[in-house]
């Protein structure tokens, strides 16, 4: 068969299809879900929106779909690989996409902020990490890879609401909101299955990203990712979780340990090391010692970031600014 191969579908649950869809990244695939919803369906995420792709869920509409309608999108978070095809799929099922408000703006600002004015602002945000010129020059036009692998978005969307529970067919499924990896990622809980559709929140065998971005270069997510496994903490142990990458499993609150210690260990990795004082970029450098691609390597800079303000945050480093060439340097205090 020449073009995109069909994607693999099956079931997970009753009344839940899990369709794994390729991603051109390292990461090199996602799972998307098709919940029973009456005689149709309602999807969560959509795969990124490139030609591949909306060739593979043209054949699903044939293969899986077989004329059950989609009643609606709901995307967990605004990241390309979850929400890159809702417009496209939106607009051909004539259906609303289903999102929480801040994960909507994300989107919008994502697809519509100029390609000029994203690169510039990425590239201030890498050279005041310490990335060496040339370095930061190939990676700032990464900023704009957004638009391409977005879709154009309708103008409106249903905002979905921490705790609310949304009817699909005869199910009543929990939406969980979770911060850190995105800012508002939707979850969603079904009690009586006991299932939990956890997106990018917890994945089962690599950490979730925990970066500062351009947009927020002084925010600490690392803090809101940590409070939401600690929320997270509060449903069953025995689940099916439902992850965006890797294969369903069991043990949550198990899961949840292990990355809370990943954090903690890479924590302590940036307090030993910023003894002397270090940029952002030479942080990474020691946590992400691998070769890694420009794609890989933003989100390494964004999570040292991300660990280096949490750490400074809470008093436990300090962060110099220099004003000219902008640089900052992290230290333990004197």
């Amino acid at each position: 068969m020449s073009g995109p191969s069909a994607p693999a579908a099956r079931e997970v649950a009753r009344g839940v299809v899990q369709v794994r869809l390729p991603l051109p990244f390292a990461l090199d695939h996602i799972n998307v879900w098709l919940l029973a919803d009456g005689d149709g369906w309602t999807l969560v995420d959509t795969g990124v929106g490139d030609a591949p792709t909306r060739t593979r869920w043209e054949r699903l509409e044939r293969t899986v779909l077989r004329g059950r309608p989609v009643r609606r999108i709901l995307c967990t978070h605004h990241h390309p690989d979850h929400v890159g095809l809702a417009g496209w799929l939106a607009a051909r099922w004539g259906v609303r996409v289903w999102c929480s408000r801040k994960e909507w703006r994300h989107a919008r600002i994502g697809t519509g902020e100029p390609p000029a004015e994203a690169e510039a602002g990425a590239l201030a945000f890498y050279r005041r990490a310490g990335v060496p010129r040339r370095q930061a020059e190939a990676l700032a036009p990464q900023a704009h890879t957004y638009r391409r692998l977005v879709s154009p978005l309708p103008g409106g969307h249903r905002a979905v609401r921490d705790g609310e529970g949304i009817r699909i067919g005869e199910a009543r499924w929990r939406a969980i909101v979770g911060r850190g990896h995105s800012p508002e990622h939707v979850c969603l809980y079904d009690a009586d299955r006991a299932v939990l559709v956890a997106g990018d929140q917890v994945l089962p065998r690599i950490s979730p990203n925990v970066s500062v971005w351009p947009l927020e270069p002084d925010a600490d997510p690392l803090s809101e990712f940590l409070a939401t496994l600690e929320r997270l903490l509060r449903l069953p142990e025995r689940l099916l979780v439902l992850p965006s990458h890797g294969r369903p499993f069991g043990g949550l609150h198990r899961r949840i340990h292990q990355l809370a210690l990943h954090h903690r260990q890479r924590l302590a990795a940036v307090v030993a090391a910023c003894r002397r004082p270090r940029t952002a970029y030479q942080v990474t450098r020691l946590l992400f010692p691998r070769r890694l691609d420009p794609h890989q390597t933003t989100f390494a800079l964004g999570e040292s970031i991300a660990h280096l303000n949490h750490l400074v945050a809470r008093g436990v480093l300090e962060r110099r600014r220099d004003a000219g060439p902008a640089l900052d340097w992290y230290r333990l205090p004197r």
